[in-house]
């Protein structure tokens, strides 16, 4: 009796000490610093022939990428009718609680193939969670059990709630503030809401939303909101929404779809057709201008956002059916290309500065050294048997893969 209790505690020591060593949050879209880095994490120095999973469970569908807080996944998926929100246990994958919301919804044709989503990523603190419709319905959420602390809906106040192809952003933290760019095509306002009460503290109604996502940064000796709505790249103050400058991001479809990326002292964004470009801010009087310090035309981006480390940026470019690509931060010439014929997206993470993690959407997952000066995988897994369009997160030990339908846990050693 004595050395079966024994054997039990010691067990349950051993699996803290795992959960507390591999085991690291990803509260929000791109991970804690909103730049796709995973930090302090054990980044395999070989890895195996095969992942193996460990469970695997059916959330729903959508773009939506998971997240993880305090040993707790959260899921934001569409299950029929229905938004749903999953909180899952980090270690075992069994459901802790649901929150779910009727939300009909009727995609765009050019869009059908990708679903009713959701597509917008959860935002989780240490006490809530907050989420972001595909209709552009932003809630929020007690961690812990899944009530509902505070929601809020736009259609009283804008003509769609929703752009085009409906919403995708990902919920910004700034403090007290949460930071969301809500309304539809042509009409919205980048809006900073209390994160405890849901009331407004600024609103700009600059531009309709996009689907690119906003990130806080400090540039030119400012804190602002950097982010590309439907028609701009723009800078508000992070305090109080004024607008600081802009600079013009009209496409043919509206579709800005990548995130800012922040290298140095200067911004690097991405439109369709336009190719790369890097901007920094400078000041002339009370005014902020952008200037551009390069531009790349080969390079296209779109629906996802590349990574830096040290002078190099790792990208997925759409040129030649999807090709992965390692170009200089400082001057965007180019350092290497793949082949092309890669998918139609990827989600890139950066390992700790030692590997890329690239999965495409069609569940083909590769690991490249980012030392590397070609596109040389070191290992590559066929992860799932539907589209992966969502983000996978790197846990240390295993990696969380959402596809179409399911969410499962892939163990690497």
């Amino acid at each position: 009796m004595f050395c079966s209790w024994l054997r039990t505690i010691l067990f349950s020591i051993f699996l803290l000490a795992t959960v507390t060593v591999t085991a690291a949050d990803w509260p929000q879209w791109r991970g804690p610093n909103r730049d796709g880095k995973v930090a302090d994490e054990r980044v395999p120095t070989t890895w195996p022939k095969a992942l193996k999973e460990e469970w695997k469970v059916t959330v729903g569908i959508g773009h939506s990428s998971p997240v993880v807080a305090n040993q707790r996944i959260y899921v934001f998926a569409r299950q029929g009718e229905e938004e749903v929100l999953l909180c899952l246990d980090a270690i075992s994958g069994r459901e802790l609680w649901r929150s779910r919301q009727a939300i009909a919804y009727e995609m765009n044709p050019a869009a059908r193939e990708h679903g009713k989503g959701p597509k917008s990523t959860p935002l989780v603190t240490q006490d809530n969670v907050y989420t972001l419709g595909i209709t552009g319905i932003l809630s929020c959420l007690d961690a812990k059990t899944g009530t509902v602390k505070w929601r809020r809906e736009f259609s009283q106040q804008y003509p769609a709630t929703s752009p085009l192809y409906g919403t995708a952003m990902s919920p910004l933290i700034d403090g007290d503030l949460i930071i969301v760019h809500v309304g539809g095509h042509d009409k919205g306002a980048l809006t900073a809401f209390n994160a405890e009460t849901g009331a407004v503290k600024w609103a700009n109604e600059i531009d309709g939303p996009a689907y690119s996502s906003p990130i806080v940064t400090t540039l030119a000796g400012i804190k602002q909101v950097v982010t590309v709505t439907q028609k701009n790249f723009v800078g508000v103050e992070a305090a109080t929404g004024e607008l600081l400058w802009r600079m013009p991001a009209k496409t043919s479809y509206d579709t800005n779809s990548v995130t800012p990326l922040v290298y140095k002292d200067t911004l690097i964004l991405s439109t369709e057709e336009q190719g790369l470009i890097a901007i920094r801010l400078v000041k002339n009087g009370s005014q902020l201008v952008p200037q551009q310090v390069w531009s790349n035309k080969e390079i296209e981006l779109y629906l996802n956002t590349p990574v830096v480390q040290d002078n190099m940026l790792f990208g997925f470019s759409v040129r030649q059916r999807g090709q992965f690509f390692s170009v200089d931060a400082d001057t965007g010439k180019i350092i290497w290309r793949s082949q092309g014929r890669s998918g139609e997206n990827a989600a890139i993470l950066n390992l700790g500065g030692k590997a890329l993690l690239l999965l495409t959407n069609d569940a083909n997952l590769i690991v490249q050294p980012v030392a590397a000066t070609s596109f040389v995988p070191v290992a590559q897994y066929t992860v799932a048997t539907s589209p992966t369009w969502a983000h996978p997160v790197f846990l240390g030990n295993r990696i969380l893969v959402k596809d179409e339908t399911t969410l499962a846990s892939l163990r690497i050693s």
